[in-house]
């Protein structure tokens, strides 16, 4: 048997030293000063072709990864018992905040950001609470009641607008994709009178200011005026019966505005009824005169199709609306200055504009947002309403100051000037081309 040589078993001794210490120093919690000093003792007992001094430099650089992963990990640990404490408060809410495991998976590279993300959750959180709550409280405060009165039947497809007469007797007017217009009596049903003497789709009725004048826009691109709505005798000369029940019909305008290149979708009478204005699709708005039927001024200005234009009850103003997202308020008060306002108050397209009784407008829009405005200060709306659905055309009480917002899922809600919610009008299942009236 060999013997060793005591140069080689001291060798041994020191090798075997050396290897336990570099095992103890792992399960050593040692300090900050103690590390480069036993990471180099760590080297000496392993097997590498690299330089000493690459060596080191690597561990030094590897050392301060590792402390750097080390405070980051204790700094989530501290978020994820954040977290779980405002879990705490917020379940008798119903809410959590969804921190994830922050033990698990990558670590945040910085803690300030990881803080920024987690205020804005919270912010967001309780915003989202408390909007619950207080939603709450406004649809319990004053809740009406609807139910169907009375219908309306004739039209042979979609009512696409409604008025009523402003002057004794009340006579309701309808406005169809069947290239009509009705006049309604309000008490019986009945239909009174038919235009059909355009060759598109009806978009708008609205009746004179003071006197039976109905004025209509189509998509055929005029607007038709029509003097004859005394119902005091309907069945002679100007009206030809269709049918034994059918109502008499009108084929002929008193007169015709011609102007627009495009489907005119909206038309309403200024205040005193000598002049009308017209919203096309060709991006204009037009300002007739009554007496002349002539082009007294193009609105021009919006970069897409107009939707919608309404005048205001007292005050010689304009507002149109238009895909191009905003609406502009045209003012005709001074005869030598026409001045016009651009506002851009929501996302999507404006579907309408509409002017109340006092000194505020109503814009209604498809970024399913409904905004109350004071004319006095047009730079922010009073009061928004958000909904589930985009809004179509949107109707104003002149009394009782109610919104009405038909939407596209084909419901009817009404809310007040503030934006609380009043009721939701009942619907059918049933497609339906006649109109309902509810109270």
């Amino acid at each position: 048997m060999p013997v060793e040589s005591g140069n080689s078993a001291a060798a041994r001794q020191v090798k075997q030293k050396r290897k336990s210490h570099s095992l103890s120093i792992r399960r050593t919690n040692s300090t900050e000063q103690d590390r480069p000093g036993m990471q180099r003792d760590m080297l000496e007992g392993q097997d590498s072709k690299l330089p000493m001094a690459l060596r080191s430099n690597l561990m030094d650089l590897f050392g301060q990864i590792e402390r750097e992963f080390e405070n980051l990990y204790i700094e989530n640990l501290e978020l994820r018992r954040e977290i779980d404490s405002l879990n705490e408060r917020l379940a008798g809410e119903g809410q959590t905040v969804d921190g994830g495991d922050l033990s698990k998976g990558a670590l945040k590279t910085k803690a300030s950001h990881s803080t920024s993300q987690l205020s804005q959750k919270l912010k967001t959180t309780y915003k989202a609470s408390t909007s619950k709550i207080v939603s709450s409280f406004k649809a319990t405060t004053s809740r009406a009641v609807c139910q169907l009165v009375k219908e309306y039947v004739g039209h042979r497809d979609g009512i696409w607008d409604l008025a009523v007469t402003r002057v004794q007797p009340l006579v309701l007017g309808t406005a169809s994709a069947d290239h009509c217009s009705m006049l309604w009596s309000i008490e019986t049903g009945k239909c009174l009178l038919k235009y059909a003497g355009h060759a598109g789709s009806v978009n708008s009725i609205k009746f004179h200011p003071t006197e039976q004048m109905a004025l209509t826009a189509s998509g055929d691109q005029t607007a038709s005026l029509d003097d004859d709505v005394d119902f005091s005798d309907k069945d002679e000369a100007d009206g030809e019966a269709d049918g034994p029940n059918e109502c008499p019909t009108i084929r002929i305008a008193t007169t015709t505005l011609k102007s627009h290149q495009g489907v005119v979708i909206a038309a309403d009478w200024l205040v005193g009824g000598k002049q009308v204005v017209t919203a096309s699709w060709d991006r204009a708005a037009n300002l007739y005169d009554v007496e002349t039927s002539e082009l007294v001024h193009a609105l021009t200005g919006h970069d897409q199709e107009l939707t919608h234009c309404c005048t205001h009850p007292t005050q010689r103003l304009v507002v149109t609306s238009s895909r191009d997202t905003t609406f502009r308020l045209w003012d005709f008060r001074d005869p030598s200055i026409h001045s016009v306002n651009v506002f851009q108050g929501h996302t999507d397209t404006v579907t309408s504009a509409v002017f109340t009784v006092g000194d505020n407008v109503v814009s209604g829009s498809d970024d399913r947002t409904v905004k109350v405005w004071d004319l006095k200060n047009m730079r922010s709306p009073i009061a928004t309403i958000r909904t589930d659905s985009a809004v179509n055309r949107i109707s104003v009480s002149a009394n009782q100051r109610i919104i009405a917002l038909p939407h596209d899922n084909r419901q009817v809600r009404l809310f007040d000037m503030s934006g609380v919610r009043l009721a939701r009008l009942p619907r059918s299942n049933r497609q339906r081309t006649q109109l309902e009236i509810s109270g």
